[in-house]
């Protein structure tokens, strides 16, 4: 465990029961949303690759244009 870890472990312990649990159910609920998000972008790495690859196909073909930030 690393040392900010411990130290935001030492200071959730200062909280009341109820606060901890709080605290314990957002950052349960953070993880499993880190894990979907990993699955996801795993099952999808194929599709994102393919798109990457067109995207790459169509600048080189000069079918793209430079993003000009003032016109968005």
């Amino acid at each position: 465990m690393t040392t900010l870890l411990q130290q935001a472990f030492a200071e959730a312990a200062k909280l009341s029961a109820a606060e901890q649990d709080v605290l314990a159910t957002r950052l349960l609920a953070e993880l499993a949303a880190e894990d979907d998000f990993d699955r996801a972008i795993a099952a999808t790495s194929g599709k994102l690759a393919a798109l990457a690859r067109e995207a790459i196909a169509e600048h080189r073909s000069g079918q793209t244009e430079e993003l000009d930030p003032e016109r968005i």
